[in-house]
């Protein structure tokens, strides 16, 4: 049974990752440069740190630095050395970042309502549920000699 919920737990994010990286490419937009920029928009003015950024991806890329290089190369993201300390560099979404991101809201809402409208609100509520239950990590029973 395990191996099987691992399974449909996989063909659904495949399926869905599938249709969303297709929209994304279509602006240009590769998944793990949508959500540095999702995760810096909601940084704020401040921006973040390349070590934040890292912390708070979806998914780990080992090479979020190259990333940013893309971005910044792209004009979505300013990156500015910190003037009390030089060492730390602030990663900030531009203004043409930020409108692209606002240009795919409204397509990717639409997205994700047709892959769930065939369930009622009460279903997405336990599939809620149920997907943060199974990303939380077990507790470990204490091994009995």
């Amino acid at each position: 049974m395990h191996h099987r919920a691992y399974l449909a737990l996989q063909r659904l994010a495949l399926h869905q990752q599938r249709q969303g990286a297709d929209l994304l490419r279509d602006h240009g937009l590769s998944g793990p440069q949508f959500n540095v920029l999702r995760i810096l928009r909601g940084a704020g003015e401040g921006g973040l740190t390349c070590s934040e950024i890292s912390d708070r991806l979806l998914e780990h890329d080992p090479d979020v630095t190259r990333l940013l290089d893309r971005l910044q190369k792209a004009g979505l993201v300013t990156r500015d050395r910190d003037r009390p300390d030089r060492r730390i560099v602030a990663t900030r979404l531009t203004d043409a970042g930020r409108n692209l991101l606002n240009r795919l809201d409204p397509p990717l809402t639409e997205l994700h309502a047709r892959q769930f409208a065939h369930l009622t609100d009460t279903q997405l509520r336990d599939l809620i549920t149920l997907l943060t239950a199974v990303t939380r990590e077990p507790e470990r029973k204490p091994q009995i000699p």
